[in-house]
């Protein structure tokens, strides 16, 4: 390489576990200068900013060109070179974290779709660079990059765009919605959300979510939003002895009359007798074990 910035990261990952970044950098690159085979152990995206090179991963070749991209999965060896007669500038990023492959597949990004074109003004680069700076260990630092890291995602949300070879598929493209759609009801059940609230977040009409959410999944955004918080609620009443009005609450029910209403229309049982008939099961079941500890319990009977 004949010019290469880099900084790499000790400890992010104590503040941000569900996605963080590990390392980052820009280089422009020598003719046929090449990486691997090798292995690398999180996640890694390379954005070319001029030239072109090729990208190899489970005998597939990607020839790629200024404005593509290409993801390196954790665990799967590649390699990669750059042109002889053009060879590339590249920048790259790599994160880490539990909610890294959420993150790519929001983008249309995954084992199916390891490369992806995005049109940029330059400001990718001015992200990376602005990464550089903070080559310190300290508070800061750390909140400085993760928003950096958000806002290099939030870029490529913006610019990317599928060439009529990588155009996702009517199946790819739904289920990419019922992706997002799913992860908004995780992270906002609790909050009161609506089917509107959750059309929105996709950029759907309600009609629409609605059709696509019968089809894909069988039941209505409603039903599974109903489906989800009842889920919840019902495991709080299991683990906590937290009152049903706190759990309602918890679950997105402002009115504790209302979520037991819909718990006794969803399990055919009112909240306070479920917990009372799960306990007494429980209870049952440490009785027989120590009745006959010698006797395995079989799951129908520790199940009721």
């Amino acid at each position: 390489m004949e010019e290469s910035y880099v900084l790499h990261l000790q400890k992010q990952y104590q503040k941000f576990s569900d996605f963080y970044l590990c390392y980052c950098g820009h280089a422009r690159c020598e003719p046929l200068h090449s990486y691997g085979p090798a292995v690398r152990p999180n996640y890694l995206l390379h954005y070319i900013l001029d030239g072109s090179g090729i990208y190899h991963v489970e005998d597939q070749d990607f020839p790629l060109h200024k404005g593509d991209g290409f993801l390196i999965e954790p665990n799967k060896q590649t390699f990669y070179q750059a042109s002889e007669e053009d060879p590339w500038t590249y920048l790259w990023i790599g994160f880490d974290g539990a909610k890294c492959e959420s993150c790519l597949h929001s983008l249309g990004l995954g084992s199916d779709r390891l490369t992806f074109h995005c049109e940029d003004d330059g400001s990718l680069l001015k992200l990376v660079d602005s990464m550089l700076t903070y080559n310190k260990s300290d508070t800061e630092a750390d909140f400085m990059l993760q928003s950096l890291l958000c806002q290099f995602f939030a870029r490529l949300a913006k610019g990317i765009s599928w060439g009529p070879e990588r155009h996702l598929s009517k199946r790819e493209r739904e289920n990419l919605y019922i992706h997002q759609a799913m992860e908004y009801i995780r992270n906002n059940y609790a909050n009161g959300i609506t089917v509107a609230d959750i059309a929105g977040y996709v950029a759907l009409n309600r009609s629409y979510l609605f059709t696509l959410f019968r089809r894909v999944l069988g039941v209505s955004p409603q039903e599974c939003l109903t489906q989800f918080r009842l889920t919840r609620a019902k495991e709080q009443l299991t683990l906590t002895d937290a009152s049903v009005a706190n759990i309602a609450m918890s679950c997105g029910y402002q009115d504790p009359q209302v979520f037991s209403k819909a718990f006794k229309q969803q399990f055919g049982i009112t909240p306070v007798k479920y917990r009372k008939w799960d306990r007494e099961r429980a209870l049952r079941s440490l009785e027989h074990m120590a009745e006959a500890p010698g006797e395995a319990v079989s799951e129908e009977d520790a199940l009721g």
